[in-house]
């Protein structure tokens, strides 16, 4: 990592008293001490009903259960310009569902993150697995703190090998020293000191080393256990001080409360070091195995203490080839023998210590910094940084959008029109062509023009020449796919592909100031529109009625087109009446695809027909569509095509299409038309934000590069074809945010 670079470290933070609070803290300030010339904030989130008064390097807080304050601490880092993001991870720290809210932050902060794994979970339930699994994906590099825990990622997770980096847990950089040197202070001098430290609780096994004591203090009489820490404060929130009443009162029960110490507080760091220079031997009588991380052992392994600990999966890994005892869970007697064993064999003992003291300086923290600093470095190296923008939702009138480029249209484009799809940025010529798509770029063209951009007349003439092509005399109506070698490939068109080169042909006679351009147009215009009144199709009928607004700009005197809107919005009004109810503001059952275009073709007739029902239906509905597609921190997300949204269900979030944006994008400045409502024009602004990366994974569609659009947004990715629809879709959002900006408020 280069010089000034800005590590942001996130978790539990002091003066919390937690193990994640103290590892986070001391992991900072590793890292800063080793890289003074770094910027390291910390955010850290806090739990339920707890205010803490945090140091300075605590950037920024977190209610634990706040959705909306983990998407404005993504803010945050990417305004920070942060470069690497390292995350503390532990059950139970995050908010939502097995922590599910600490996945929005990392969609939406575009660097890398580097998770620290503080559990892997052998068997997590469903939604742990869910959770689990996208923390996972969402990671640049994954830390864990024993092989264990890597072994676990890769056989349980499938994650990759080059993914997973193993860090020992930090330990301050204690001497190694004869524990003689402490144990005055604590008025142990001459005495046999045993020690367990952390925050108290049942899962640490303390029991079992009490029954333990009475066998211990006959062989070595005057033998101390000292029990150094608080209870823990979500145990004292429950049962108050019900488990260290119930140790203190075993104690006393098997005649040991004389030997049994219990310190209950929690000690600086300080003072921790001098307790643990104090200790014969560490204690860690766990009662789980599944345990791959166990600070406190860390800590007095790598002190050089010598150790009796139950098999958990850290245990295991440290404590082998002798380098400490282990015995069996829940064994009273199986402790006493191992402290024993050792008391009694010195020899046995400091080799043991000397072992553990030699392996500890890997551990220490200045060793851990410089180990995260290169993972930190690899997680940036791997990570393709998202184009960051400056767009945000408080500033919709001061966006700078990005300048036009015709890189891709015209890459997508020949003497016969459009191509309909890309694999990435290349056209997929087999796939041919469509109407559905030259309408929308003879559309674009004709919005173009009225804003002074004339650099498309080859893709308008191609457009027209197209639609001309597409249409049928015999039938009255317009063919839709044609393939590369310029055949057609069916008889009649679907009828949403007749509607959009209505729309695209009544703006042409409506907009444009070329003559001849618009003579064409009206000709076909003319006879195209004789069939719609037999559709069935709501979409089509709202497309129709787009090109009818159009065409009305110029030919409003038109009786039989204006007795033809008026049957096609009354059609499409009839089923808003028919599939309203409580909670669904829908003309149809399923919200499906292009869905603004239905509540915008009814503002539209409303307006112009002078029918408040009908243009407040529209308003009605497209409000509600609006507020349905807002996803955490006001994104727009629009209803995903893997499933749509069935009246009784829940909308699919995934796949987003970007003609969905700019049909929101169009409804909406349609509606701010109409009414003069500010809250449109915000609206309209949050659409077209979407293409620019404020959706759910915080990513661009828009590519400035090529001037192309992409497909669509995946669950965990962005769909990087650049097919034809997309591209033009936010070329039109673009060119009417473009006019909508130039008009006055």
């Amino acid at each position: 990592m280069e010089t000034n670079a800005k590590v942001a470290i996130m978790g539990d933070y002091p003066p919390r008293k937690c193990g994640i609070a103290t590892f986070t803290r001391d992991l900072r300030e590793a890292v800063s001490t080793l890289n003074p010339d770094w910027d390291c904030p910390v955010l850290t989130v806090t739990d339920p009903g707890n205010a803490y008064e945090y140091p300075p390097e605590v950037r920024f807080e977190i209610p634990e259960p706040d959705a909306a304050s983990y998407l404005r601490a993504a803010d945050f880092l990417n305004l920070s310009q942060v470069d690497v993001l390292c995350i503390q991870h532990e059950f139970g720290i995050f908010g939502g569902p097995s922590g599910e809210h600490i996945l929005n932050l990392m969609r939406k902060a575009n660097m890398p993150k580097v998770v620290t794994l503080h559990t892997v979970l052998a068997e997590p339930n469903i939604v742990q697995r869910k959770t689990f699994d996208d923390l996972l994906d969402g990671a640049s590099k994954l830390v864990v703190m024993s092989a264990q825990g890597g072994s676990m990622l890769r056989d349980i997770y499938g994650v990759s090998n080059e993914k997973i980096a193993v860090i020992p847990h930090g330990i301050p950089d204690i001497p190694f020293v004869d524990p003689n040197f402490y144990k005055d202070q604590f008025g142990v001098a001459g005495k046999a000191v045993l020690l367990t430290f952390g925050l108290l609780s049942p899962g640490k096994g303390i029991e079992y080393a009490i029954q333990a004591m009475p066998e211990i203090v006959k062989h070595n009489p005057g033998c101390v256990y000292i029990i150094l820490g608080a209870t823990h404060p979500n145990l004292i929130r429950l049962n108050g001080e019900a488990y260290r009443e119930s140790l203190e009162a075993l104690a006393r029960d098997l005649g040991v409360e004389e030997n049994v110490r219990f310190v209950n507080r929690y000690v600086d760091k300080s003072e921790l070091c001098e307790f643990i220079g104090a200790a014969d031997i560490y204690l860690t009588p766990y009662l789980n195995e599944a345990q791959i991380t166990s600070g406190t052992l860390a800590y007095c392994f790598g002190a050089g203490k010598a150790v009796v600990s139950t098999p958990y999966w850290h245990a295991k890994e440290l404590l082998a080839e002798n380098r400490g005892v282990l015995v069996p869970f829940r064994n009273g007697i199986a402790i006493s023998e191992g402290v024993n064993g050792l008391l009694d064999h010195e020899a046995l003992r400091h080799g043991m210590r000397k072992q553990a003291y030699m392996m500890g300086r890997d551990m220490v923290w200045e060793s851990v910094a410089k180990d995260y600093g290169r993972v930190f470095e690899e997680a940036r190296q791997a990570f393709q940084t998202p184009i960051r923008h400056n767009v945000t939702t408080n500033a919709l009138g001061s966006l700078i959008l990005p300048g036009w480029r015709w890189d891709h249209l015209r890459r997508m484009s020949d003497s016969t029109g459009v191509f309909q799809h890309a694999i990435f940025t290349i056209p997929r010529f087999r796939e041919g062509y469509c109407t559905d798509d030259n309408a929308r770029a003879l559309l674009l063209t004709i919005l173009l023009d009225e804003s002074g951009v004339t650099d498309l007349k080859d893709i308008q003439s191609a457009g027209a020449a197209f639609l001309e092509n597409a249409y049928v005399e015999e039938t009255g109506r317009f063919r839709n796919f044609m393939s590369f070698s310029r055949d057609w490939l069916e008889p009649i068109g679907s009828e949403d592909s007749h509607g959009r080169a209505l729309w695209a042909l009544g703006a042409v006679i409506g907009r444009t100031a070329k003559p001849g351009l618009r003579l064409w147009a009206s000709g076909l215009f003319e006879r195209a529109l004789k069939v719609v009144s037999e559709f069935t199709s709501p979409r089509a009928w709202a497309f129709a009625l787009l090109g009818l607004n159009e065409y009305f700009r110029n030919m409003h005197g038109d009786l039989h087109a204006a007795r033809l809107r008026a049957d096609l919005a009354e059609r499409l009004m009839e089923l808003f009446r028919k599939n309203n109810s409580h909670g669904w503001s829908w003309c149809e059952n399923i919200v499906a695809y292009d869905n603004p275009r239905l509540p915008q073709a009814l503002i539209i007739a409303g307006r112009w027909m002078a029918n408040e029902e009908m243009q407040n239906t529209g308003l009605e509905a497209l409000r509600w569509l609006m507020e349905r597609q807002t996803g955490p921190g006001e994104i727009f997300r629009a209803v995903g095509t893997k499933g749509f949204w069935e009246k009784g269900g829940e909308p699919a979030i995934f796949d987003q299409q970007p003609i969905e944006a700019a049909a929101a994008v169009s409804a909406c400045i349609e509606a701010y038309e109409a009414t003069g409502d500010a809250f449109w024009r915000t609206e309209a602004f949050r659409a077209f934000h979407w293409f620019i990366g404020q959706n759910d994974l915080t990513l661009p569609l828009y590519d400035p590069s090529t001037g192309g659009c992409r497909d669509g947004l995946h669950d965990h990715r962005v769909n990087e074809n650049q097919g034809a629809e997309s591209t033009l879709s936010y070329l039109l959002a673009r060119a009417e945010i473009e006019q909508l900006r130039k008009k006055p408020r």
